[in-house]
């Protein structure tokens, strides 16, 4: 895997942390990693961003190339006119990836919200991106009530396309999840038509370092680096979901 593309069903699913757990991951099997973020919103100059928070958990080892910055927390085509700035376009980020691809084993590309959130005016998009460099695209998706119909559009936006999807991870997995949480474990793969490929656990961001990069492995499935296997994590999370046989 080359290249990953990583999107999320929308904001504030747990993408940047997930980010760097496949960094951290593919980094500790001594493989060169950069992370790239073609458009970072909602931040100043010099302060830090979602890059500079995937190098801090992942380790400096990783490169973090970030492409544009807008200082309003918008969707980066507003963001970008509102700053009277220029926008990012696809060829941008292709151009970006080329480089970096010739110089480390694997590129994460992560975007800004979701797999449609605009570039530009004219409507380029993440999947635009994914399309011009042919990358597969891992879904981060909330564990909770409503992901099951933003992973399916998402889903589906996909194949419309012809892209790839690589599978879908839970970003913010629950310490004491409820009754939609673990339901949503069973469903998911279903109505993402893809496999489910770890699940992080909440507040993972706020771990130390060293903590994070030691666990990233158990969060992410095996085609993504890690050990975590889909059906032990349902059974334990889920059990409604395998029910045990009644003796005949």
């Amino acid at each position: 895997m080359g290249v990953l593309v990583v999107t999320g069903t929308g904001t504030e699913v747990g993408k940047t942390v997930t980010t760097a757990a496949l960094a951290a991951v593919a980094a500790r099997s001594g493989r060169s990693v950069a992370v790239l973020k073609p458009a970072q919103t909602g931040v100043a100059p010099g302060e830090p961003g979602d890059v500079d928070e995937v190098v801090r958990l992942a380790g400096d080892a990783v490169t973090g190339v970030e492409l544009a910055r807008y200082p309003e927390p918008l969707a980066p085509g507003t963001a970008a006119a509102r700053a009277g700035l220029a926008p990012v376009r696809p060829w941008h980020v292709a151009d970006a990836v080329e480089k970096l691809a010739a110089s480390h084993d694997l590129v994460l590309v992560e975007g800004a919200g979701g797999l449609l959130v605009r570039f530009d005016a004219e409507g380029a998009t993440l999947a635009d991106v994914a399309g011009s460099i042919g990358a597969p695209v891992l879904v981060v998706a909330a564990a909770g009530l409503g992901t099951l119909n933003s992973v399916q559009l998402t889903g589906e936006a996909l194949r419309s396309r012809g892209l790839r999807q690589a599978g879908v991870v839970i970003g913010s997995w629950p310490g004491d999840p409820g009754l939609a949480e673990r339901c949503n474990v069973a469903d998911l793969p279903v109505v993402a038509g893809a496999e489910l490929l770890g699940a992080v656990p909440a507040g993972a961001g706020a771990m130390p370092p060293e903590v994070f990069r030691a666990g990233a492995g158990g969060w992410l499935a095996p085609s993504l680096g890690g050990a975590w296997d889909a059906e032990s994590f349902a059974r334990r999370e889920c059990p409604e979901a395998f029910p045990v046989p009644t003796p005949s």
